[in-house]
């Protein structure tokens, strides 16, 4: 399974946050990509930095041949047709596409690249955002190093909150 997370809090030339992400749902199901299941939008806090617009987030499961590489070129290249512009870590963006899990493969910073993709995404245990429309579009999906569900993580999460 191929998961991918999206989220926008800013305008830009794909208009509104809430349009920004349901183009990218259509991109998402262009070729080389095909979209399998996309969530429901959830408005959420940012996360990071707090004094930004609240966030449009949702998650995809995507079918595709690309390689992890590939497929992260093509999602900074849908993000870049949408207006991001990487100039602040956390901070507002027109459109953000994280490959959370391709196939369930485990791969760490041993490479030689400025910027190794590191999968599963490092931060999904911690953000509720992207647990959330996971476990709605993808029931079925284990994190590959805990083997935990996105339900069973979410439960912890609230708990450790108090929420």
């Amino acid at each position: 399974m191929i998961v991918i997370a999206l989220g926008s809090n800013m305008n830009g030339p794909w208009g509104t946050p809430r349009q920004a992400v349901e183009r990218a749902f259509r991109a998402l199901d262009t070729f080389p990509l095909k979209l399998v299941a996309a969530s429901p939008l959830a408005i959420t806090e940012p996360f990071g930095r707090k004094n930004q617009p609240q966030f449009v987030n949702a998650a995809a499961v995507i079918e595709t041949h690309l390689s992890p590489d590939a497929l992260m070129r093509k999602l900074h290249m849908i993000e870049r047709e949408a207006g991001r512009q990487r100039r602040l870590r956390w901070g507002p963006r027109t459109l953000d596409l994280d490959l959370i899990d391709y196939h369930g493969l485990v791969r760490r910073k041993k490479t030689l690249s400025i910027r190794p993709l590191v999968l599963p995404h490092p931060g999904i245990s911690e953000r509720l955002f992207v647990l959330e429309p996971l476990e709605q579009v993808a029931p079925v999906w284990r994190h590959p190093l805990t083997k935990e569900s996105a339900a069973f993580t979410i439960r912890k999460l609230r708990r450790l909150s108090g929420t």
